[in-house]
């Protein structure tokens, strides 16, 4: 269901798009089913990506679905990895939507998003100056890590050393280049962890590209539900449901390709 808070982000998704038609499969990620799994070295294609090729894989043996009209539709970190998805299962797919899509290095916007929480109510205090320090040398331990670094040292976010080198080299944007699938690329205006720069470079490399098509939804937050003024955590916690509009957008571009 991909549960924020009182907001299930895949759910409602799936429920609008079944309305219209469109058949989905979600599925819980690995880590959060055999977390075991996860206790040594392993990298964000063992978390994220195998398992979405798989999907997809699956999904062209069912008798009910078109398996020539299969699209990825990534959230977030899942959008970031939407193209290596794309790639990886190669012309199994034929396109992608990405909903507030990364195009920074992660730890960079990790970065980001916790400064603009620290200075939402203000100047932030001495101990919350601290932590962002703290997070500072810890994305620059990160960009450190080299194929001599132990494997399952602990890094941000207490992921190992590999699942950090799994990401250093990859830009999902050049990526997203490569391919031939045409792209629904989808922004919240109040969406304060993904944010302009990565639009900007969305933008930049695809705005002439006829492969792809854009909205952004001045009223919305990184869960694209809508709120009034500046997108915070808190904002979350309260049940909510993605915008009607999103869903019809999406369908919109998928009955079209």
């Amino acid at each position: 269901d991909e549960t924020v808070g009182g907001t299930r982000v895949f759910r409602d998704l799936a429920e609008g798009l079944a309305d219209r038609g469109i058949a989905s499969l979600r599925y819980d990620k690995r880590t959060k089913v055999h977390p075991d799994e996860f206790k040594g070295a392993f990298s964000i294609d063992d978390e994220t990506t195998d398992d979405a090729v798989a999907a997809v894989a699956f999904l062209r043996t069912q008798p009910d679905i078109d398996g020539k009209r299969i699209y990825v539709v990534g959230h977030s970190q899942g959008a970031m990895m939407a193209p290596r998805i794309a790639q990886e299962a190669t012309a199994q797919v034929r396109g992608l939507v990405l909903m507030a899509a990364p195009a920074r290095h992660l730890e960079d916007i990790l970065i980001e998003q916790n400064e603009y929480m620290a200075h939402l109510q203000g100047a932030p205090d001495a101990k919350t100056q601290a932590q962002l320090e703290a997070l500072k040398k810890a994305v620059a331990a990160v960009k450190s890590i080299t194929a001599a670094t132990p494997a399952t040292q602990h890094f941000l976010l207490d992921l190992p050393a590999s699942y950090w080198l799994s990401l250093q080299h990859y830009d999902d944007v050049a990526v997203a280049r490569t391919l031939t699938q045409p792209l629904l690329i989808l922004q919240g205006g109040r969406d304060f962890q993904v944010t302009a720069p990565d639009w900007k470079r969305w933008r930049d490399a695809f705005g002439h590209d006829p492969r792809a098509s854009f909205h952004t939804y001045p009223a919305l937050n990184h869960l694209f539900v809508a709120g009034k003024g500046p997108g915070s955590l808190a904002e979350y916690a309260a049940p909510a449901h993605v915008d009607p509009q999103v869903i019809a957008d999406i369908a919109r571009w998928i009955g079209a390709h």
